[in-house]
């Protein structure tokens, strides 16, 4: 039986990724971005079906659902640094702005995008959230976050439990192959994220994305209100 999939951020890093992954699986995969070009032309690149929304905008997350029939999978894959920082624009109107920008962009698109779909559920399901390292180390507020979602995910596994629906957070750690810090990685920063792992290599799209095929297999139907470190080991690692 087709499996219905729904990917936010879908467009690019991760996201596109898991996208991926799940398309090849022959699931019926729909995945979103802001920006029309870019979910368009990333549809067509991965034989998908590609939606505008912004998860953020709660009338946007419910539009999002009216245009679904049911679903078996959601990936919450929307986030990433926000771009707002306290260090260019001192004062506390600045650092409001860089708070609020992070958790409604690693935060709310999740729970809005969840609230918005979770009666599309039909007969069981997976709702896999992108969380971070950074929940727990040196977040700053994109790891407050963070942080806040896997503790929302705990309650959330519970919420949907009822309804067969299994809630998992995974937490990356740094990944190549991403947009994730908009081009300001140095490579000195990089080589010493690199060594923090036990393993010796970045993580990859892929690592996260078989992870969450993994999480919404039969095999992980009792898994559930966990947040699954894939970092290479660098979370154990002070």
């Amino acid at each position: 039986m087709t499996r219905t999939v729904l990917i936010t951020g879908g467009t690019s890093g991760i996201g596109r990724a898991v996208a991926a992954a799940f398309a090849a699986d022959r699931a019926e995969v729909f995945i979103t971005g802001r920006t029309p070009d870019t979910v368009e032309r990333t549809a067509a690149e991965l034989g998908v079906r590609g939606l505008v929304c912004d998860a953020a905008d709660p009338r946007q997350a419910e539009a999002l659902a009216a245009r679904l029939d049911g679903l078996d999978v959601l990936v919450n894959a929307a986030g990433g640094l926000a771009r707002t920082g306290a260090r260019e624009e001192p004062g506390l109107d600045a650092l409001l702005a860089q708070w609020q920008e992070n958790l409604a962009q690693n935060l709310l698109t999740a729970v809005l995008t969840t609230a918005s779909v979770r009666d599309k559920f039909t007969g069981g399901g997976s709702v896999v959230s992108i969380g971070s390292i950074g929940a727990e180390r040196r977040g700053g507020a994109y790891g407050a976050a963070k942080a806040a979602l896997a503790a929302w995910n705990a309650s959330l596994s519970a919420e949907l439990a009822p309804q067969g629906v299994t809630c998992n957070v995974i937490a990356a750690g740094y990944v190549a192959g991403t947009n994730f810090f908009h081009g300001g990685l140095s490579e000195e920063r990089e080589r010493a994220l690199v060594e923090e792992t036990h393993v010796k290599r970045p993580g990859t799209v892929e690592d996260i994305a078989r992870t969450a095929h993994f999480l919404a297999s039969p095999g992980a139907r009792h898994i559930t209100g966990q947040t699954i470190h894939v970092n290479g080991g660098a979370f154990t690692t002070r």
